[in-house]
């Protein structure tokens, strides 16, 4: 399992299902647009502190970003 695409996977489902572009989400946790597309297109890690703002910005649990 690669948790880096697991993670940009379900960022990415998450942020579709809640109707919001990459700009307006990422916007919403206070990052740039460039950050959350190279989450998504599994360019880049992330830290602990922005995995828990972006699963407070989507309003679900941490740990459903890790499951496959």
């Amino acid at each position: 399992m690669d948790i880096i695409k697991v993670f940009g996977t379900n960022l990415r489902k998450y942020r579709v299902s809640t109707g919001l572009s990459q700009e307006a989400f990422a916007e919403k946790c206070g990052m740039h647009r460039t950050y959350i597309s190279a989450i998504e297109c599994y360019r880049r890690s992330i830290s602990l502190e922005n995995i828990q703002r972006i699963a407070d910005a989507l309003g679900i649990e941490a740990y459903r970003l890790f499951i496959p």
